[in-house]
């Protein structure tokens, strides 16, 4: 029950992610009109809706004009299943799950997003922040002055990061962030660093590759960040433990 309940919530809330990550950016409502292939249009059946199982049933096709649906779509719904999945085996059932599952929504409609499109819009970050305040505030009070110290700690650090740099990053990523910090306490030190790291290793593998053209090639940094914030998520209170039981 631990892993399956919220598995399957995991893979529920993975379909409306695809949602958000489509039509937010587009401007449309995230709500109306229903389901639709965004090919032909036609309305989706809601035994064709069916978080993965409905995309491999279908051969990755849709039922009305064929035209293929693209793999990102029972790959969001499968990671964030297995995220689900693992926070929840990780930190137990209990009300903090309130707090932190939606941060692992947040974090995967992010990378997505910013995979896309190149932006981490407001629309998401901004009610991110104002749940993480209000919920802490009610399931762990006692941790909110070191949740906003945290917060802005890690805005900070990434807006001086993006001043030094101009173009390096953008300011949503900075605000993201922020809002990071937010959920995670002193764990997203961890994962900034997880981030900066992971960034680092793919663009002198991307600038390995295709030289010095690769210099004027942005590299969307909010996936890392989702990434860093994902696995201090899971371990980040360990990381830091371990950090000062070794060298404090």
């Amino acid at each position: 029950m631990v892993v399956a309940v919220p598995a399957l919530l995991g893979l529920v809330v993975g379909s409306f992610l695809n949602v958000v990550a489509y039509r937010l950016p587009r401007g449309e409502s995230l709500a109306f009109p229903g389901s639709r292939c965004t090919s032909c249009g036609q309305a989706v059946k809601p035994w064709d809706n069916v978080p993965v199982a409905s995309w491999l049933f279908l051969r990755g096709r849709c039922r009305g004009c064929g035209e293929r649906i693209s793999i990102r779509y029972p790959l969001v719904e499968l990671v964030t299943g297995v995220i689900f999945a693992i926070v929840a085996l990780t930190r137990g059932l209990d009300a903090e799950l309130v707090v932190l599952l939606p941060f692992a929504a947040v974090l995967v409609a992010v990378a997505a997003i910013d995979l896309e499109h190149r932006i981490v819009p407001n629309r998401i970050v901004v009610p991110a922040a104002l749940w993480a305040v209000a919920s802490s505030a009610v399931i762990r009070p006692g941790e909110l002055p070191e949740l906003l110290m945290a917060g802005g700690g890690a805005f900070l650090a990434l807006l001086v990061a993006a001043l030094a740099r101009p173009g390096g990053m953008g300011m949503g990523d900075v605000k993201l962030a922020g809002v990071m910090g937010l959920y995670l306490g002193t764990a997203v030190i961890p994962a900034l660093l997880i981030a900066f790291a992971t960034g680092a290793v793919v663009g002198v593998a991307i600038m390995a590759r295709e030289g010095a053209s690769a210099r004027k090639k942005g590299v969307p940094f909010a996936p890392f960040l989702a990434l860093g914030g994902l696995v201090a998520l899971v371990i980040g209170p360990e990381l830091v433990d371990l950090y000062a039981n070794r060298f404090l």
